[in-house]
C-alpha cells in the first residue's frame, strides 16, 4: 500500500511528533489550514496508523534514574527434552515483561539481544543484571555497556524525508 501524504500531513507530523499537546487550532494556524482539515487530517492519520499513540516524556534526570546501560545478550538454544524450545522471541518477550527495560531489540552478530534499562546508578544496574536478568531462562550470558554520556537521544523521526519517499513511489 502506497501512502498519500502531502506536504500538509507531514506538517501536521511534524508539528505533532514535536508537541503533542498542540491544540488544533495552534496547528491549524501554523499550517494554515482550517481546523476542520485539520481534525479529518489527524483522524486519518490515527485510522492509517501512521500516529500510533500519544505519550508524555518524562525526564530520567528528575526521577533519578540518572545511569543508563545498554546490555547484550547471548540466548542459549539447548534446553532439557521437557522444556519447550527456547527462542530468541520468547526470551526477548520475558526480558520485555520486566519494568527496568525499556527497550528490547533482538540484533544479529554475535550477541541475539540489545536491552535498554535505566536506574538510580550502577549498583542498581548491577542487581537488575545479576538477580533479575540472569535468572530469564533460556539467557546464556550478558555484557553490560554502561553509558557515559548521551549526545543524541530522541523518539522524533523523520518524517519529511521518509514519508515523502514513500508516498512518491509508484
Amino acid at each position: 500500500m502506497t501512502l498519500k501524504l502531502d506536504d500538509k500531513d507531514l506538517a501536521i507530523l511534524m508539528l505533532i511528533q514535536e508537541n503533542s499537546k498542540l491544540t488544533a487550532n495552534h496547528i491549524a494556524k501554523k499550517t494554515n489550514t482550517p481546523i476542520t482539515t485539520v481534525f479529518a487530517k489527524i483522524k486519518r492519520l490515527e485510522d492509517l496508523g501512521i500516529i500510533k499513540q500519544y505519550r508524555t516524556i518524562l525526564s530520567p534526570e528528575k526521577l533519578n534514574l540518572t545511569t543508563t546501560a545498554f546490555i547484550l545478550a547471548a540466548v542459549s538454544y539447548e534446553n532439557n527434552p521437557n522444556e519447550t524450545l527456547i527462542t530468541q522471541r520468547g526470551v526477548a518477550q520475558e526480558i520485555a515483561k520486566l519494568p527496568d527495560v525499556q527497550e528490547v531489540h533482538i540484533i544479529t552478530g554475535d550477541w541475539d539481544l540489545l536491552i535498554k534499562i535505566r536506574a538510580e546508578n550502577v549498583n542498581a544496574i548491577g542487581k537488575f543484571v545479576v538477580d533479575k536478568l540472569r535468572r530469564i531462562n533460556g539467557l546464556q550470558k550478558t555484557l553490560t555497556c554502561m553509558i557515559f554520556e548521551t549526545i543524541k537521544e530522541t523518539t522524533s523521526l523523520p518524517v519529511k524525508t521518509s514519508l515523502k519517499e514513500t508516498s512518491n513511489k509508484p
